[in-house]
């Protein structure tokens, strides 16, 4: 097997660790498997780059950022080629344009165009390992960065082009839970999760997987593990899962939930401006992320319209929609922060019916108020207030993935029987 291994920067942290890595790629080469290796940055790292900027500047230029940022990869994976060879096994290290990962020439957060494999397949053919430095690629002779969580989306891209037989993410979880276990205790490992749910659950908050790196496995059908560096357990595989399968799934398969989220109301929309098209699209050329959007309609010649922004962004977004007020005409402009939004993801939610029923009283029964909603086939998004989305998660994974495991344990009994 070819095989692309991942590795975070909590996993290469230190010598120590970088000593525990090389031993686990060892194991790999010593089943007969072929390994290339993508690396994070050593723990904090690129936090401390980024000091050490801010201190030179208040607005550091974006082409010499990623020049620094990228410098970070840069050290874990010719360390941990060093450790390779000294025990033995051929390594070579290799920045992201040594390996061939060109990028579309956009700084900070550049996507994959194409990736050029003859240096990585040839290194691989005279039996030396490529440890590649995770996030960042070559644009037009600039160095580009991927963005945060970009090493994932370099594994997943370099696992596409080779053609690998399967990309493990190592991180220090060992694997996907039905949601975060530092909140709910009862959260449990999933053996298995679709492209689909994992993508919903990535964009939704869940922090194992960049939503990048699950959306290019999907669409290059890259054989995808979460796994933890720090122990021998099987980890959460991310797998298509076809319609057959669904029957018997659960309903929820996690919960998700993201802090910092801030809601935006213009009110009084003429629809005669075409506001809604003017107010989105000039957002989205100042870069602001909306998510959850909610229409009313006031009469026949006007709407409301509310939408949620990652809080840091709510100034910059209400500044811009401000400066809209005389050409579009709109009454009224509010916002509002300390927002939080909880989601319920699940495949089996297509051929369930009732399920935002049920999340609603579960929200109910435990006095949360739900502020907007927004949905899709298989997940359920609530804002709700930041200081109850701990309850709310508790409360939803009570409900859907406690209840209905018990459920499931119940019927097998009773078939047995």
């Amino acid at each position: 097997m070819l095989v692309v291994q991942k590795y975070g920067g909590t996993s290469v942290g230190s010598t120590e660790r970088i000593r525990l890595v090389a031993e686990r790629i060892q194991k790999t080469i010593a089943l007969g498997h072929q390994c290339v290796v993508v690396v994070s940055a050593m723990g904090h790292s690129t936090d401390a780059l980024v000091d050490l900027a801010k201190e030179l500047s208040d607005e550091p230029d974006l082409r010499e950022m990623d020049s620094l940022l990228a410098t970070g990869e840069q050290v874990s994976a010719s360390l941990l080629a060093m450790r390779l060879t000294h025990l033995g096994t051929s390594a070579q290290s290799l920045t992201g344009w040594q390996a061939g990962i060109e990028t579309e020439r956009v700084h900070g957060n550049a996507r994959v165009s194409s990736i050029a494999t003859a240096h990585v397949k040839s290194l691989l053919s005279q039996g030396i390992t490529p440890v590649v430095t995770g996030f960042q690629g070559i644009a037009e002779g600039h160095i580009t960065t991927l963005g945060r969580g970009g090493s994932d989306t370099s594994a997943v891209a370099l696992a596409a082009a080779l053609e690998a037989d399967a990309c493990e993410i190592y991180t220090d979880v060992d694997g996907v839970y039905t949601t975060d276990p530092r909140v709910v205790k009862q959260a449990r490992k999933l053996t298995s999760v679709s492209y689909d749910e994992m993508l919903e659950l990535a964009n939704l908050g869940a922090q194992v997987l960049h939503p990048r790196a699950v959306e290019n496995a999907k669409h290059f059908s890259v054989p995808l593990v979460v796994r933890s560096s720090f122990s021998e357990e099987e980890g959460t595989s991310v797998v298509a899962i076809t319609e057959n399968a669904l029957e018997d799934r659960q309903v929820v398969t996690g919960i998700a939930f993201e802090r910092q989220v801030a809601r935006i109301a213009v009110i009084g929309v003429p629809l005669a401006q075409h506001g809604l098209a003017t107010i989105f699209s000039e957002l989205a050329s100042h870069g602001v992320n909306v998510d959850v959007i909610v229409q009313s309609v006031v009469d026949a010649a006007a709407v409301d319209v509310s939408f949620t922004v990652n809080e840091p962004d709510v100034k910059q977004a209400v500044d811009i929609v401000e400066g809209l007020r005389s050409q579009l005409g709109y009454t009224g402009l509010e916002s509002q922060t300390d927002l939080a939004k909880v989601s319920i993801v699940g495949a089996g939610m297509i051929s369930n019916p009732g399920v935002a029923a049920k999340m609603f009283v579960a929200l109910r029964d435990a006095n949360i108020a739900v502020h907007m909603v927004s949905t899709s086939e298989i997940k359920v998004s609530c804002v709700v207030s930041a200081s109850e989305v701990e309850r709310a998660v508790k409360a939803l994974h009570a409900t859907f993935v406690e209840a209905d495991a018990e459920a499931s344990l119940t019927g097998a009994g009773s078939k047995s029987k």
